[in-house]
């Protein structure tokens, strides 16, 4: 059926307004007007106001860094976006986003990344957030060719099509990996025969048609929200310009590149008006309004001030916080009712069950967590059966789609608690969480919130790829809070203050902890918080300070026991919390003791424990009675042969013996 004339002016408007706008960026760019990193879009107008054309205003849409088509078409106002490149205090980010960190939400765009690929995983969690909360929503995941290639778009598209999401997997294929023509990257000659393999629909279509992308996109918007799952829509489409802007295109073939441009999509739109009855004047008189409007924006946006400097360290966390702990501590007040003796398996069983049961943003994701399973160690053991497998859900053996699930689920609104089941797979998921979790918040201007907990398990004993500590990763990064519980009643309580924080928390159980036979202890059974940046002293003293977290506490305090019978009085803190950071407790218990033990499982060399010595030797330099000293594993990786893992590892043994060292 033709397309009315009103509907083909709306694709020439939209896609005109795209060109004009991605002209105009490049003019300045090329004249000094503007300086900034600009990727454009010049021919591939077509398909992002052609798939835009069939979605709703409240349908979403995750884009890249080369995101101007798809932002302009989804409604991102002009001067918004044109201020948020150029990275001035009117965008809505305030200038902290740029080109990779668009978002509009009232727009749809939710967000963008700099990341090739790593927009899919994300999109699965705004599309299962939209299937829970059964609202309709379609999202549109927007990526190039290149990123075909990358995992995180199968594992993406595995889940999708595994929980029949509704999302369109959108490719927008200029058939340049970057520089490196398509043939050279991959022997599959139509991307979308990839779907197949999925069992996703699958639809390919001239990406400089616009009616064609429009009707294509139409259709797979119908199927995702009549429930009928995701679609992968290749729209090709040759680029005009280079794969950045200044990029001299050597790697273009110069009679291909003379075809595309004869071949473009605003010509075509402009000729079908035409034939449908526009006259020239009108159309005309169209492209003045928009060149006019577009130059306004750009306009306002160049001439905008740029952010004050002391905007810098504001919106990396919720309330402007940051790595250290404020000094007010927050009371708490003791929950009512008894208590039970629990392993530290059972009472974060017992979390994540209270806060499933509280509320009902609590999803859980991960490997073997659903019934019979339950987990690796039981952790998840009967919470499928209990409230069902659509919030307690097994995923594939996928760590960028879980965690990249569990983060846009989050910037959906959900509280979702993924499990990454050995911290050592922290490597391969560390770009969604540390990349795109971690700093949602700060390049959004403080407007996204990524409200997600992972549990991880530092594994023992277990080899050189299941046993490493690698916090040290994690705290380095802003964005993230870092929690290592040693007792149950801690992992519960802390457990519970994750779930409930508005920042992405990363916590670390211990499989000794966990396997621990020996390390029940009294759980309040009704449903509490601790405080995240509270350390706990485990055990006061005056002549030595040891700090510790997480499963080397126990060796601190058995440390302690056996310095006791020979007169030296050990003060023990467990930090609890790496990030937020309790300074305030290390420092008084420091001040009191004039030594300081650092004691943890990971190697020595860059470890948390240095970021603590730095941080004492600055703010107890004049108390400090003898040098700091760590008590850590050597620069080694983990070894499997327990006799050399017992080398490895510090224990009671090297503990006391620091300790020993500096009361000598």
């Amino acid at each position: 059926m033709a397309a009315s004339l009103d509907f083909q002016k709306g694709l020439y408007t939209t896609a005109r307004r795209i060109r004009a706008f991605d002209d105009r960026i490049r003019r300045g760019l090329s004249t000094g007007e503007f300086r900034f990193n600009y990727w454009p879009v010049e021919g591939q107008e077509a398909i992002s106001a052609g798939v835009c054309a069939a979605l709703e205003p409240d349908d979403q849409m995750i884009i890249t860094y080369r995101g101007a088509a798809d932002a302009i078409a989804k409604g991102v106002p002009l001067e918004a976006f044109a201020a948020e490149i150029m990275g001035k205090v009117t965008a809505p980010s305030g200038g902290k986003g740029g080109a990779m960190g668009v978002s509009y939400p009232d727009a749809g765009v939710v967000a963008a990344t700099g990341i090739v690929g790593a927009g899919a995983p994300i999109a699965t969690g705004l599309g299962l957030a939209s299937q829970l909360k059964t609202d309709s929503r379609v999202t549109v995941v927007s990526f190039g060719d290149g990123a075909t290639s990358i995992g995180a778009v199968h594992e993406a598209m595995n889940l999708a099509a595994l929980w029949n999401l509704p999302i369109i997997f959108l490719c927008h294929n200029n058939l340049f990996g970057e520089g490196t023509p398509q043939a050279e990257y991959t022997r599959t000659k139509r991307l979308s025969d990839r779907a197949a393999a999925y069992g996703m629909e699958g639809v390919t279509v001239d990406g400089t048609d616009a009616q064609a992308v429009y009707e294509a996109a139409k259709s797979a918007v119908e199927r995702a929200r009549s429930g009928k799952g995701p679609t992968f829509l290749e729209a090709i489409a040759f680029r005009l310009n280079g794969h950045y802007f200044g990029d001299p295109c050597g790697y273009v073939d110069a009679d291909a590149l003379a075809e595309a441009r004869a071949n473009e999509p605003i010509g075509k739109l402009r000729s079908q008006l035409s034939s449908s009855g526009m006259s020239d004047a009108d159309l005309d008189a169209l492209d003045t309004q928009i060149d006019e409007e577009v130059e306004a924006a750009i306009g306002a946006a160049r001439d905008a001030e740029m952010p004050a400097p002391d905007a810098l360290a504001t919106q990396v966390y919720a309330g402007d916080a940051g790595p250290i702990a404020p000094a007010e501590r927050q009371t708490t007040t003791a929950p009512k009712g008894g208590s039970k003796d629990l392993s530290m398996a059972e009472a974060i069983n017992q979390a994540l069950g209270q806060a499933l049961e509280s509320d009902e943003r609590v999803i859980l994701l991960g490997e073997d967590i659903a019934d019979p399973v339950g987990g690796l160690l039981t952790c998840t053991a009967g919470l499928s059966t209990r409230f069902g497998t659509d919030r307690v859900r097994a995923t594939p053996i996928a760590e960028q789609a879980i965690v990249g699930a569990a983060t846009g689920a989050a910037l959906a609104g959900l509280r979702p608690v993924a499990e990454l089941m050995f911290f050592d797979f922290l490597g391969v998921c560390l770009d969604q969480l540390a990349n795109h979790a971690a700093k949602f918040r700060y390049m959004s201007g403080g407007r996204s919130s990524v409200p997600l907990t992972l549990r991880t398990m530092e594994g023992y004993f277990a080899g050189a790829q299941h046993s490493q500590s690698l916090e040290a990763w994690l705290t380095h990064t802003p964005g993230l809070k870092v929690v290592c519980p040693s007792t149950p009643a801690d992992a519960k309580g802390l457990l519970t203050a994750c779930i409930d924080d508005d920042d992405p928390c990363v916590f670390v159980e211990n499989m000794s902890l966990l396997l621990a036979r020996t390390q029940r202890g009294p759980v309040p059974e009704a449903a509490y918080s601790i405080p995240l940046g509270q350390a706990d002293v485990k055990r006061t003293g005056s002549d030595v300070t040891v700090v510790s977290w997480g499963a080397m506490v126990h060796p601190a305090l058995e440390a302690a026991d056996k310095l006791a019978e020979d007169g030296v009085s050990v003060e023990v803190v467990d930090l609890r919390t790496l990030v937020p950071l309790d300074l305030e407790t290390i420092e008084a218990s420091v001040n009191k003791t004039k030594r300081l033990v650092i004691a943890h499982s990971a190697c020595g060399f860059g470890g948390f424990g240095a970021e603590i010595a730095a941080l004492v030797g600055e703010h107890c330099f004049g108390t400090l009675a003898k040098p700091i000293k760590r008590v850590a594993a050597p620069f080694t990786p983990v070894p499997r042969a327990d006799s050399l893992a017992y080398v490895h590892l510090p224990n009671a043994r090297s503990i006391k013996a620091a300790v020993e060292e500096l009361v000598g």
